[in-house]
């Protein structure tokens, strides 16, 4: 009987796929879905190096990447080589975010923070990028609390840059981020007006918009989460330092709009959500915040605690802010 055999890339991965030729030769609508199939995979998503050749900021060392997946999260540890991997929307709208996932600084939730919602998007036409930013590490970096932003901030760049070969508006391009991702995320939105990569065609670095879900914003005392501060720039930080990367003291008229989601009970105080809006308020930066009355932290999409959808609420907004129009 006669078989053949396909091969697809999905992602930075190959697989075999073999069938009978002809078991589905009298069924040619299977063999039509399969090869749309197959296609979507091929084409839908996409993994590349965030730096064409050397990574700033690095000292030579071993990849030690290592992924592992418990209690149904995947978490990516000690990444050292940035990636952005491409979701593609089918019917672009022509609007565009790039996630970051969360973990402290640690790790990255790069599933249930990342790809899951990069695929979310695609349903609603929108062209999604998940960040996968190196993990602040003094063994990989020369200097490993701007590493996470100069990530970022290439993310932009690279989105931008190749906006008509991604279809999409090189305006309407946001940065979204969970927990420490989301102060990798504001970083990014407040911190723009300094270039921590190299930037020869002097791209707009500045995201047009930001999506901060169960955010880590503030590294102050009193509200700060310990555990991401302490990560990404030490344990006994200065004074200085810390107002540096207390993002909420350095929003602008110039920042982005935001949309804020957060559970009032999570363990990363939800001041780090309210104090970010009210100084978004008193710049008159359009803005939303959602609050939860219940659902503690890291839930991804899905607050167990509520039938309210976070994503339809950004999805809804992002439509009422008019960043789904695609460019002329």
């Amino acid at each position: 009987m006669l078989k053949f055999n396909f091969f697809v890339k999905v992602n930075t991965y190959s697989s075999e796929f073999q069938f009978d030729f002809m078991q589905y030769f009298l069924k040619p609508g299977l063999v039509l879905l399969f090869t749309i199939s197959m296609v979507n995979c091929s084409f839908a998503q996409k993994e590349f190096p965030l730096y064409k050749n050397q990574i700033p900021n690095s000292k030579k060392s071993i990849d030690q990447e290592f992924a592992e997946t418990r209690d149904s999260i995947l978490r990516i540890s000690k990444i050292s080589r940035p990636t952005l991997t491409a979701y593609l929307a089918n019917k672009s709208n022509g609007s565009a975010v790039i996630i970051c996932p969360g973990g402290g600084y640690w790790i990255e939730a790069a599933g249930h923070e990342g790809a899951d919602v990069a695929k979310k998007f695609n349903e609603s036409g929108i062209t999604a990028f998940v960040l996968k930013y190196r993990i602040p590490d003094t063994a990989t970096m020369i200097n490993k609390e701007i590493g996470p932003l100069q990530d970022a901030q290439r993310a932009i760049q690279l989105v931008r840059e190749r906006a008509v070969e991604f279809k999409i508006n090189p305006n309407a391009i946001g940065i979204m981020g969970f927990s420490a991702g989301g102060h990798l995320a504001s970083t990014a939105g407040t911190h723009f007006n300094k270039n921590y990569i190299k930037n020869a065609k002097n791209i707009n670095l500045r995201p047009d918009f930001m999506i901060l879900i169960y955010p880590v914003i503030s590294f102050t005392d009193s509200i700060g989460h310990i555990g991401s501060r302490e990560k990404l720039i030490g344990k006994n930080p200065s004074q200085d330092k810390i107002i540096e990367y207390s993002n909420e003291l350095h929003v602008s008229s110039n920042t982005p709009p935001t949309y804020l989601v957060q559970a009032k009970d999570d363990f990363v105080n939800v001041k780090n959500s309210i104090l970010f809006a009210d100084a978004l308020k008193a710049n008159q930066v359009p803005y939303k915040i959602y609050l939860y009355e219940k659902g503690g932290h890291g839930y991804g999409m899905n607050n167990k605690s509520s039938s309210v959808k976070w994503m339809d609420l950004v999805v809804a907004w992002m439509q009422e802010m008019k960043f789904n129009q695609k460019s002329d």
